[in-house]
């Protein structure tokens, strides 16, 4: 499947074909249900979106991973190596580092805001030292970059059928989403390097702090108040989708099935969560294959008549395919081409 989507995105040139397989095993490792949604993208927008995520993924992974070995001090240094090879990358479009290469690539291509870019590493350099959040709203602020931006960067590659400017809050909201519902998900872990993501005004609501969860984490042990505490941030969190999901309908017609595809499994881990009696202190809720399969199929049927509204309509089934040699100067028209005949397919 790999060739097959380079090529329908028109990507040629060995070592760029070469660097945006790897930000595809990267998503596939480690975003199993965004990469599921994923494969129901047209085609050649697909390589694209593993540019995105694998890059993410793997910034991520300097700070957050616990099998590195990595000095604090050495996982500083490393994600300043990646912020100079970026910033560079972005700049000339290509970048001997093959992740940065298909980032580059696909930011000049789809004319992607490059503060985007410098959000995102900004929130990354922050999981080096910050390692709770009094309120909400100072974790906003560390969502903005770790999640939010991820939403809005998604954007272009996916095409609207309004303004950009309209869908953005809600591509902002979904990103803010996914990633609450990845904290929830991931309290134990996330406990384990030292970090807690819940806001500690919520957590203190509830007569919890950091070293109740440590104690509940190293017992083993349930206590009602950090349940308690668990559905009031799953609440929080089901808020921010009812904020996203307008945006769903924004988006370009054969687009809509992949988002919704992941708006609906997300959302499930929330729902796997409180299945489990908010045990996450002590393992990681997931949704099951049988329910993963049964949205994924939705998903398909709905593609299928997406693409027949589309084709109705003259636009075609996956829309044009995006030339390999952009250059940031290009981009521009390519983008616009794109939007063009996705508001095409719905007029």
């Amino acid at each position: 499947m790999t060739a097959r989507e380079l090529d329908a995105a028109g990507i040629r040139e060995p070592a760029l074909r070469d660097a945006y397989a790897r930000c595809r095993r990267l998503n596939a490792q480690h975003g199993k249900t965004y990469f599921l949604a994923t494969r129901l993208l047209p085609i050649e927008r697909r390589s694209a979106v593993h540019a995105l995520y694998g890059f993410a993924r793997w910034a991520d992974d300097i700070v957050d991973s616990l099998d590195s070995g990595l000095t604090p001090a050495e996982r500083a240094e490393t994600l300043d190596r990646l912020q100079e090879r970026l910033a560079a990358g972005l700049r000339a479009g290509s970048s001997p580092e093959p992740v940065v290469r298909a980032l580059a690539h696909t930011a000049a291509v789809y004319d992607i805001d490059h503060q985007y870019f410098t959000d995102f590493m900004a929130s990354m350099r922050s999981d080096l030292d910050v390692t709770d959040y009094p309120t909400y709203a100072d974790l906003y602020r560390y969502m903005h970059g770790s999640a939010a931006v991820i939403g809005l960067q998604m954007l272009p590659v996916l095409g609207t059928v309004v303004p950009r400017s309209e869908a953005a809050p809600h591509a902002a909201a979904l990103g803010v989403a996914f990633q609450l519902t990845n904290f929830l998900r991931d309290v134990g872990e996330d406990l384990d390097r030292g970090r807690v993501y819940l806001p500690a005004d919520l957590l203190a609501a509830h007569g919890v702090d950091r070293q109740l969860l440590e104690r509940g984490r190293a017992g083993g042990s349930r206590d009602a108040r950090i349940t308690a505490a668990l559905k009031d941030a799953v609440g929080l969190t089901r808020e921010v989708y009812r904020q996203a999901a307008p945006g769903l309908a924004m988006l370009d017609p054969v687009a809509r099935p992949c988002m919704r595809t992941a708006f609906v499994l997300y959302g499930g881990i929330l729902d796997a969560v409180a299945d489990d009696g908010y045990a996450v202190l002590h393992r990681r809720s997931t949704v099951s294959r049988r329910r993963r399969a049964a949205v994924a199929f939705d998903g398909l049927a709905r593609l299928g008549l997406a693409r027949l509204g589309a084709a109705r309509h003259g636009a075609g089934e996956t829309g044009p395919a995006l030339p390999h040699t952009a250059q940031a100067g290009q981009a521009r028209p390519v983008a616009n081409s794109v939007r063009e005949r996705n508001r095409e397919a719905v007029t």
